[in-house]
């Protein structure tokens, strides 16, 4: 159905007879989880949502509850073509569910002719029982994951789950804007958030509208429903403060999944994101500080995680930048990409940036000069400093390189060169797999140069890198993994974990 906000009222008041009555799938306990035994919590798929046929997906408490079966949501990834630069478009699958205990999850393969399955991120250490086309596996906390079959990386099926909801909108609080189960559109394809206000999705709700927190503090959007299809981005917070975003899911947005600008205090929790279109990216940072991105699964058509200066209308330094505890799979471009754009007439600084505890599962960018599961390149004048990086675990991706550290003046974004790189600290990165091309480390010049750059239990396919390793006296340490830096790199290093804490 089309809900159009004309009805908010009715929508608000009928999503609390919802939740006093349960949602859709509730075993007992569920709306008090934290004080319960195990519960389960299913969300349906709007019939006018489009549904993917690959996969057929139950679930159930564990160990013997009763099984469910799970609504198929139909998520697209994209995939650029090396040879033409075009881009193809691939049907996915995705299912949706939160709970408290354990829980078990049977996924059959319709196509059939399964050999193998691997369910992923790697580093969850899930082998999933297989017996013939179905297999079955277990979660005991919730968690994101993709069921890969016979090493296909778009026809996937995603597993997204969280707890049940504890922050459920209380019946007749003004100060929400509630959607229940359904398709709910706007005249305009924007939701404007008031001031101090929340907008809740159901877990059955599907908005289409760009979501604009627009100089407000205070404010919310919440939920386990999804953003679909919008004509812009899926969120836009600018000039805001104290703003959180948390646990939604947005579908193939025609822009960024989340930009920021010009604001501080804002907290990303629990975001998924898929995109197949071009410059599809997922969070955007310009000219902000103070962000906290936690939890999140990141699956995009361009850089998962994107940290800038200025751009556009915004202006200023960007610093104290926390992404944590995130999935991230790149299908074009970077996973995590710092410091393109900038402003030239007025340099600015890119700071004290925390990357922890985060799988990359994927990356695939056949052009050079945006490739780096991790990229720290600062062009337009930038500073790029005090950038922290720790527990990384990069999977076999398909195309790139695992680092990539570059001051430039790339001619197509930037008006001059960037100012340098200086104080990076990369602790317990561990890259497995055989397609990585050289990571490269290129200072511009003597004056705009990498400086200071450590690592500090590095390990590619196993064997711990640094430069105290056994290897000919005349190699650069670089040279045993088939690395590079030029004579613009001053002091990096590569360090065990023992001769960083004896101060080595």
């Amino acid at each position: 159905m089309n809900t159009p906000l004309s009805r908010r009222t009715a929508l608000q008041a009928a999503g609390a007879a919802t939740l006093a009555a349960g949602l859709t799938g509730v075993t007992a306990g569920a709306a008090n989880a934290a004080d319960s035994g195990p519960s389960l919590v299913t969300h349906p798929r709007p019939a006018a949502m489009p549904t993917n046929t690959s996969y057929k997906v139950r679930v159930r408490t564990a160990p013997d509850g009763d099984w469910q079966t799970l609504d198929i949501w139909r998520p697209q990834l994209g995939e650029i073509n090396a040879a033409t630069g075009s881009g193809k478009v691939y049907n996915s699958s995705l299912v949706s569910f939160d709970f408290h205990g354990s829980v078990e999850i049977e996924v059959t393969y319709l196509k059939g002719g399964t050999t193998k399955a691997r369910v992923r991120p790697d580093s969850y250490g899930i082998t999933p029982e297989l017996l013939g086309d179905t297999l079955r596996f277990t979660l005991d906390e919730p968690r994101n994951v993709v069921v890969q079959i016979n090493d296909d990386v778009f026809d996937t099926l995603h597993v997204l789950t969280g707890c049940p909801d504890p922050r459920a909108p209380k019946s007749g609080d003004p100060n929400v804007l509630y959607f229940g189960p359904g398709v709910h559109t706007t005249s305009d394809g924007t939701l404007k958030v008031a001031e101090g206000q929340t907008v809740y999705l159901d877990g059955g709700a599907v908005l289409t509208a760009t979501v604009l927190f627009q100089g407000v503090k205070n404010a919310r959007l919440t939920g386990r429903g999804f953003i679909n299809s919008t004509s812009g981005g899926g969120a836009l917070v600018e000039n805001s403060e104290n703003i959180r975003i948390e646990g939604v899911t947005m579908l193939n947005p025609n822009g960024y999944a989340t930009q920021l600008g010009n604001s501080r205090n804002v907290h990303i929790k629990g975001l998924r994101s898929f995109s197949s279109k071009g410059w599809g990216d997922g969070i955007d940072v310009f000219c902000s500080e103070n962000v906290v991105i936690d939890g999140v699964f990141m699956r995009n058509s361009d850089d998962c995680i994107a940290i800038y200066a200025h751009r556009w209308n915004y202006y200023g330094d960007t610093r104290n930048v926390t992404v944590r505890n995130a999935t991230l799979w790149a299908d074009v471009a970077h996973p995590i990409n710092v410091g393109t754009h900038g402003n030239t007439d007025n340099p600015e600084v890119i700071e004290n940036l925390h990357f922890q505890n985060i799988d990359i599962c994927d990356h695939r960018e056949p052009q050079m000069n945006y490739q780096g599961c991790i990229a720290l390149n600062p062009g337009d004048s930038n500073l790029i400093r005090n950038v922290r990086a720790e527990d990384i675990r990069i999977e076999n991706f398909r195309w790139g390189q695992v680092i990539y550290m570059k001051v430039m003046y790339n001619t197509k974004y930037n008006t001059s060169v960037g100012r340098g790189i200086e104080n990076v600290y990369i602790k317990n990165l561990t890259y497995t797999g055989t397609n990585a091309k050289p990571s490269l480390f290129l200072g511009y010049d003597a004056e705009h140069a990498i400086k200071n750059v450590t690592f500090e239990n590095l390990v590619i396919n196993g064997q711990a890198i640094a430069d105290s390793m056994k290897k000919p006296g005349w190699y650069y340490t670089t040279d045993v993994m088939q690395w590079f830096s030029n004579e613009h790199v001053i002091n990096l290093k590569f360090i065990t974990t023992a001769e960083a804490q004896a101060g080595k």
